[in-house]
């Protein structure tokens, strides 16, 4: 089942529930999956990888928010941003540990043949690749140049 419709089927789970925060943070995520399915260039049609990229997206988002949140003093804001994150995060698959990253870079390397940090940057558009959706951009990079340097 294609995420889309998958988040359109818990929607109704959750409305039958009584969730609130999951109801809220489901319709959130539908009404970006809808806007994404309509831009121009789409072709009305939204595959897993850019759901998943959406999804990423926004539980970025949601952290950054209650990061702010928090720093102004709102806890209440930041509790309610981090429980539709938690919702969110539920969609995305398992993130790599740091080990796990730095193994699937190690490996790269290899693939790659890269030797200095000059190469960085044919390391990290495969590594990037590979682990898209389940290592961060930031996680990735400073692992590529840990172990070219």
């Amino acid at each position: 089942m294609a995420l889309f419709e998958q988040v359109s089927k818990d929607i109704v789970a959750a409305m039958k529930a009584k969730d609130k925060v999951r109801l809220e943070a489901l319709r959130n995520i539908k009404k970006v999956f809808l806007e994404a399915k309509t831009a121009p260039g789409a072709g009305d049609a939204l595959d897993d990888a850019d759901a998943m990229k959406i999804l990423q997206k926004l539980a970025k988002q949601g952290r950054d928010s209650a990061a702010l949140y928090a720093g102004q003093g709102r806890q209440d804001l930041a509790d309610a941003e981090l429980a539709q994150v938690e919702v969110i995060e539920g969609y995305l698959p398992q993130p790599l540990s740091a080990e796990e990253i730095e193994a699937a870079v190690k490996d790269i390397i290899a693939q790659v043949g890269a030797q200095t940090v000059k190469d960085m940057g044919r390391v990290m558009g495969v590594a990037s690749k590979q682990l898209a959706g389940r290592a961060d951009g930031k996680a990735i990079s400073e692992a590529v140049r840990r172990l070219l340097a």
